[in-house]
């Protein structure tokens, strides 16, 4: 049996070609975002993150020579800008800006990476070997590497110091406490010197991790 229904063919629908003015706009469309994408990695870089690359090793056995780090700054932005001073968790891993590195051969403004160990108001004490920390919470002291996690890489602190940490300061060690140098050789960190924190080791693959 024959289908004798009809169908009408939809009538079709020619594009426009695009118009002189549309191609103008979209160059000037690629050209500003060229020029803008250097413009924002550069805040990025300056005031969100940023990766570096570790040198040396005073932080093994928690990093490696020539590993990939991200560093997180934005907390430390955003201190500044509300007019307050970051103060990083004792624990953390922290990039900063040593002033003082002269006198022991290594140059000025030399960028260093090293963990938290003791806050603003706290005392320090490193003595038989060992690191303590005395404040309020604690009068009668206590050990971080004892206590915190990251402790259980840490071999044995070498120095004779005591030291209260002024306010605006911190006190800083590497992990590798026989091969670092660090607050006990050139004293407490001012606040304002700290460049962020780390967060996050993206190289090697086979050993990235978040902190």
């Amino acid at each position: 049996m024959q289908d004798n229904q009809s169908y009408e063919q939809a009538p079709q629908v020619s594009q426009p070609e695009p118009s002189d003015k549309e191609g103008f706009r979209s160059i000037i469309s690629t050209i500003i975002i060229l020029l803008l994408a250097p413009v924002i990695a550069i805040f990025l870089t300056a005031f969100v993150f940023q990766s570096y690359q570790v040198d040396g090793p005073s932080m093994e056995t928690t990093l490696q020579n020539n590993d990939r780090l991200v560093v997180w700054k934005l907390p430390r932005t955003w201190a500044r800008l509300t007019g307050h001073d970051y103060t990083p968790k004792r624990g953390d891993i922290i990039i900063f800006n040593e002033p003082n590195l002269a006198e022991f051969g290594q140059g000025s403004n030399k960028q260093l990476i090293k963990r938290v160990i003791g806050l603003p108001g706290e005392r320090v004490v490193v003595k038989n070997g060992a690191v303590m920390v005395y404040n309020d919470a604690h009068p009668n002291g206590f050990s971080p590497d004892k206590t915190l996690p990251y402790g259980k890489v840490i071999p044995e602190t070498e120095g004779d110091i005591d030291v209260t940490i002024p306010s605006g300061h911190i006190f800083v060690c590497g992990d590798n406490r026989p091969d670092s140098l660090d607050s006990r050789a050139f004293g407490t960190v001012p606040l304002d010197n700290i460049v962020g924190k780390l967060v996050m080791r993206i190289l090697p693959l086979n050993t990235a991790e978040r902190f």
